[in-house]
């Protein structure tokens, strides 16, 4: 393993991970007041770079934070640190907070925003998670209404998280007012009688970049879309259901609660949507 210190940008620096700094009255630790954005990289290849940038001023606008940087600079300063890893594939996380200021509630004037990137090894779904699918569990949304909005304010998705931990899951699959709205980290997919069946985009999920990719990869294989509001039961009864997220690609759910779902196995919808992903995210045409 190299010796060479992980580099991160802040502020406009980049420095190594480990002096990497900031105020204790940085509202991001105070309030939890910012957002952030996790961009997949293959082959040093950013994965639907516009996208991300564009979900990411609409979570600055969201919060009513300036935006810091034009696309062109995020897009640039994204370069920069992607050629500063020794790895390949790569999960780049930026956060954006709004600066540093005495605590009080109200937005303080005339403050700098604070800036951080890092970008790790992208990890993932094993081929076996793949091949098998993965256990998750279910619970109700008691989250904020601005779902919508990738802040970083997460302590309700990260209680939801845990409770998957708990019962050896990888995910919580939650429920709002008897519809399904996504996971603690993930979007959640069903299938139907062949065809995919989406939450919509509303404030109550956050609209993923990895949902969108996986309903056009589906779409162009030929597989029919419908995107609605989904009922427990008919979440509860479906041929298959799915994760999506930047890092967990598009991955079968094969365990519900302790219990095997649709035929404890990844069903045919998955198969086809999952290679046809691979090779969408490899640049090469989607369907085969």
């Amino acid at each position: 393993m190299s010796d060479t210190p992980q580099m991160v940008y802040l502020n406009g620096q980049f420095v190594a991970l480990a002096d990497a700094k900031i105020s204790v009255l940085d509202r991001g630790f105070i309030y939890g007041d910012g957002v952030y954005e996790v961009v997949p990289v293959y082959g040093r290849r950013p994965f639907r770079m516009p996208q991300h940038i564009a979900r990411l001023q609409y979570s600055l606008d969201g919060i009513r934070l300036g935006n810091p940087h034009a696309p062109h600079q995020w897009e640039a300063l994204i370069a920069d640190l992607i050629g500063r890893q020794p790895f390949a594939d790569q999960a780049v996380y930026l956060q954006v907070t709004r600066g540093v200021a005495k605590r009080d509630h109200a937005f303080p004037a005339g403050v700098t925003p604070t800036v951080f990137m890092m970008s790790n090894p992208l990890v993932v779904p094993s081929r076996d998670q793949v091949e098998r699918g993965v256990a998750v569990v279910t619970a109700q949304d008691n989250r904020w209404l601005r779902c919508d909005l990738k802040t970083t304010s997460l302590l309700g998705n990260v209680l939801m998280r845990q409770l998957a931990v708990d019962r050896d899951a990888v995910e919580t699959v939650m429920f709002r007012d008897g519809h399904l709205t996504e996971a603690s980290a993930s979007n959640v997919l069903i299938v139907r009688d062949g065809r995919v069946i989406a939450p919509p985009k509303d404030n109550l999920i956050l609209p993923g970049i990895t949902y969108d990719a996986t309903l056009e990869v589906a779409k162009a294989v030929g597989v029919t879309l419908d995107v609605r509001a989904i009922p427990h039961a008919e979440v509860m009864s479906a041929d298959e259901m799915w994760l999506s997220s930047s890092t967990k690609e598009v991955l079968a759910i094969t365990t519900v609660d302790g219990r095997p779902f649709g035929g404890g196995r990844p069903g045919p919808v998955f198969r086809r949507v999952w290679e046809a992903f691979q090779r969408a995210k490899s640049g090469a045409p989607v369907a085969a």
